[in-house]
């Protein structure tokens, strides 16, 4: 089957990069990029793209007959840190769409779908250290909680009527692309922008926040293998742990500070502080590493140098 690709909330973080890379691969004619706006031009002028709320089942489902689309990768969402201040449009809009796709699925036009899960599953109650993957999730935030029923919703349409949906529970994702879009563990990629910009950062988290992290390239990877591998190697339809490495705001100003010795940080934690003493500090992903091959590449310091080469290379070109 050739893919015929959807992009939902092609215009966020990690969409834009999503659409891309599938772009790259598989031609921009086979990629359809979608998103509620024109928000993000690169995207929108790089192939075709459409108007789409993901709310909305019968343009959705429109959008897929005219385009004989056969997989839909959803990344429309509301995350941690802007959902607790809106909790009911987190909710309708990440349960809304999640439904409209499954349904989809279900009724036969779409033969393959991706929809990610986050950390935000895992909550106070939930094993700390190398989080396992099948372990007490009681999460704290409204985000948390639709990834956690999305996940029972997946694995029920997926053993009572054969949807073949994947997915991956993201940790915070770093990228010099895409500004983050409202999580909690974007303090890791404003970081890099201030220490560029101001050489100086104050920081939402405490100095000893220790948060699963990886970064995008990785993240991207790990999406597209999951498409890839075959569906019978695919053993869990909830969702898989995912991990690259943990780090503190202290390691990763210690990693910054090897490149720009004057950077400077400061701590100010507030509301973000509390969802992140919810969440794990490392995560086992060893089910994903043996039924489809997960492997993550960068290591802090990479991720580091990869930052702010981009990132200068940015400032100079608007200069």
């Amino acid at each position: 089957m050739t893919p015929k690709i959807l992009i939902i909330g092609a215009c966020g973080q990690i969409g834009s990069e999503l659409t891309h890379k599938l772009r790259s691969i598989h031609g921009k004619d086979n990629v359809i990029a979608s998103d509620i706006s024109y928000t993000n031009l690169d995207i929108v002028n790089s192939g075709t793209f459409e108007i789409l709320d993901a709310q909305d089942y019968t343009s959705v489902k429109v959008c897929i007959d005219k385009h004989e689309i056969n997989t839909v990768y959803l990344m429309a969402a509301m995350l941690s840190a802007t959902g607790e201040k809106y909790p009911m449009k987190a909710w309708d809009l990440n349960m809304e769409s999640l439904f409209h796709v499954l349904n989809l699925a279900k009724e036969g036009f779409i033969k393959k779908l991706f929809w990610p899960s986050s950390i935000a599953v895992f909550g106070p109650t939930t094993p700390k250290e190398q989080t396992p993957q099948y372990t007490i999730m009681e999460p704290s935030t409204v985000y948390g909680m639709t990834k956690q029923v999305g996940e029972r919703w997946c694995e029920y349409y997926n053993k009572q009527y054969g949807v073949d949906v994947r997915s991956i529970r993201y940790p915070g994702i770093i990228s010099w692309k895409t500004m983050p879009g409202g999580g909690t563990t974007d303090y890791a990629v404003e970081i890099y922008h201030k220490a560029i910009a101001e050489k100086t950062y104050e920081c939402f988290l405490s100095e000893d926040t220790e948060l699963p992290m990886m970064f995008m390239d990785d993240a991207i990877k790990a999406t597209i293998d999951i498409m890839d591998a075959k569906p019978e190697n695919i053993k869990i339809r909830s969702s898989y742990n995912l991990s690259a490495l943990s780090f503190t705001p202290k390691d990763i100003t210690q990693s910054i500070q090897k490149h720009l010795p004057e950077f400077t940080i400061t701590y100010n934690p507030d509301f973000r502080q509390k969802i992140a003493d919810t969440w794990p500090n490392s995560i086992d992903d060893s089910k994903a590493r043996v039924d489809w091959n997960w492997e993550h590449s960068f290591s802090l310091d990479d991720i580091t140098s990869e930052m702010l080469t981009n990132l200068e290379k940015k400032v100079l070109q608007k200069n």
